[in-house]
């Protein structure tokens, strides 16, 4: 008689996120370097290139500090993460989502699961700040969201446990990878194709063409030290002739955050690379 061994599930992202690449990482796997030890994502937003790799070692970064938070407590206090959850999950209703949009939260776990929920029950599961840094996206429209789901938070938690986790702007992955050993994968708010389609300032923060020219420029400085770089933006002419001296890919993505359901459709991106594979 043979017996089977449970496995845990493999990670995956435990948040919704605008531009998130869960969906298109199939289409990324031919362009992944072979070798690394080390891999460093400074937009890391729903993390899905990270949990697909699942490296050993890991450096994720983002300004956003209530994403770092989340993801810092899913690593290190999951069990009381899940708590909060479950609260959450058994009162939700537009009243009580409400209330806990315009809440403010003592503890980093309260926090954590502030933005989980929000995450999970907001309209298109969208992450927008007003200036004063406060989260505004209106309740969405899901019959019985899962709000809590203990066993993949508990994957995501042993997947996270080697990695740095902290709050830092992308211009200072100079000051950490180095070598051929590194590989980097960028992942900024796109450049708009056009002045309606502008979906930059996720945050109080927003990310102009400048930022985006001085990404090009932390870019070239990695691969000029041999660090294996990956980034991916929209398919534009900006964006073609600012990475015209890489290789650049074309990918098809579906366009997933719009009011109208009529242009929710396919479209080309670019995922650039400083290397052959």
């Amino acid at each position: 008689m043979s017996t089977s061994v449970l496995q845990s599930p493999s990670p995956r992202p435990f948040l919704k996120w605008a531009g998130g690449k869960n969906k298109l990482i199939q289409q990324y796997i031919p362009y992944f370097p072979k070798r690394f030890k080390t891999y460093y994502e400074p937009f890391l937003g729903g993390g899905a290139v990270f949990f697909y790799l699942n490296p050993y070692s890991a450096t994720l970064t983002d300004i956003n500090a209530e994403l770092v938070n989340a993801y810092r407590c899913v690593r290190d206090n999951v069990e009381e993460l899940i708590e909060s959850l479950e609260v959450h999950q058994r009162n939700h209703c537009s009243e009580y989502y409400y209330q806990i949009r315009q809440s403010n939260c003592i503890s980093n776990t309260e926090k954590a699961a502030r933005l989980i929920y929000l995450n999970k029950t907001c309209f298109n599961g969208l992450y927008r700040e007003n200036s004063k840094g406060e989260f505004n996206v209106p309740i969405g429209k899901y019959k019985s969201p899962t709000i809590c789901n203990p066993t993949l938070l508990r994957s995501v938690c042993a997947a996270l446990q080697s990695a740095k986790i902290s709050v830092r702007p992308f211009e200072d992955i100079l000051g950490y990878a180095s070598s051929s050993d590194d590989f980097v994968y960028f992942d900024p708010p796109y450049h708009p194709l056009s002045p309606t389609s502008n979906f930059t300032a996720y945050s109080r923060n927003s990310f102009n063409q400048n930022d985006q020219m001085r990404l090009k420029e932390v870019f070239a400085e990695l691969a000029d030290r041999g660090v294996k770089v990956m980034l991916s933006n929209s398919d534009c002419e900006f964006i073609r002739n600012l990475y015209s001296d890489f290789n650049i890919n074309l990918i098809s993505a579906s366009r997933l955050i719009n009011s109208k359901a009529s242009k929710r459709g396919r479209i080309s991106e670019v995922l650039i690379t400083s290397y052959q594979r």
